[in-house]
């Protein structure tokens, strides 16, 4: 018998005080005290370095103050306008950003620009190495850029047992172990690993741990191949050959005799 655990909202909104900085302090530091009308900024760097993390608690501190934040990544549906009332733009994902999307971050850039509205943005590579249109991949280096890195193991290991001590969460030596030499190494991954790990824990009853974790990953990766399946559907059925002369259930006729 499963039990349904209460959604207690451990998620924490991403801030700079729960951002682990390791070698990143300065980028830190910087966007901590951000002004209006400041240059722009730019981060880059490996997938989950964190720069989502820094775009989103520049966001959440302009908007606490009262601010209002524009926030675009490829993902959002064209077109982009500009509101000369936010306090923050962000862009995230710039190395991801197709031919129109690309033309409306440059406008939108402008037009921040003009209205002295603070512009952040963040991609996988150094502006230089953009695989954007010149005009922006130029705007995206005007200002301060920042390399973003990922966290060493030791910092990784502390910062994951802090996350799990927040949630109540006990992980065995074995069970770290595992999570960083068989997950990437992206804190946004594991938190959200132990997450679920925790959520299944409480649902069936049983203390978190190394099995349970297999047991966990094993069933989601058959419940995703049985939607697979189902999405794919029953194979279509073998259409009969056309008889000569006549039409057959594919609509083509046949040769006369």
């Amino acid at each position: 018998m499963r039990q349904i655990p209460l959604d207690l909202a451990f998620e924490a909104v991403p801030s700079f005080d729960n951002f682990v900085p390791g070698v990143n302090a300065a980028a830190l530091q910087h966007l901590r005290t951000l002004g209006a009308a400041a240059a722009p900024v730019y981060l880059w760097g490996a997938s989950g370095a964190g720069k989502t993390h820094l775009l989103r608690a520049l966001a959440q501190r302009v908007q606490s103050a009262g601010g209002r934040v524009g926030s675009f990544d490829p993902a959002v549906e064209l077109p982009w306008e500009l509101d000369n009332t936010w306090g923050l733009v962000t862009l995230d994902r710039c190395d991801e950003l197709g031919e129109e999307a690309q033309r409306a971050a440059f406008a939108l850039f402008e037009e921040a620009a003009a209205c002295a509205v603070p512009f952040a943005a963040a991609g996988r590579l150094p502006p230089v190495d953009l695989p954007l249109r010149d005009d922006l991949r130029t705007r995206l280096g005007w200002g301060h850029v920042f390399a973003v890195e990922a966290l060493s193991e030791p910092e990784t290991r502390a910062a994951l047992r802090r996350e799990a001590d927040r949630r109540a969460v006990f992980l065995g030596d074995d069970l770290m172990d595992h999570l960083l030499t068989h997950h990437p190494r992206d804190l946004a991954h594991l938190v959200h690993l132990v997450e679920r790990l925790d959520r299944y824990s409480l649902e069936r009853s049983r203390p978190v741990s190394l099995t349970l974790l297999r047991h966990m990953l094993a069933q989601e990766e058959a419940e995703a191949q049985r939607g697979t399946a189902t999405a794919a559907g029953p194979a279509p059925a073998a259409t009969p050959l056309a008889t000569p002369g006549r039409v057959g259930t594919a609509g083509a006729t046949g040769a006369a005799p």
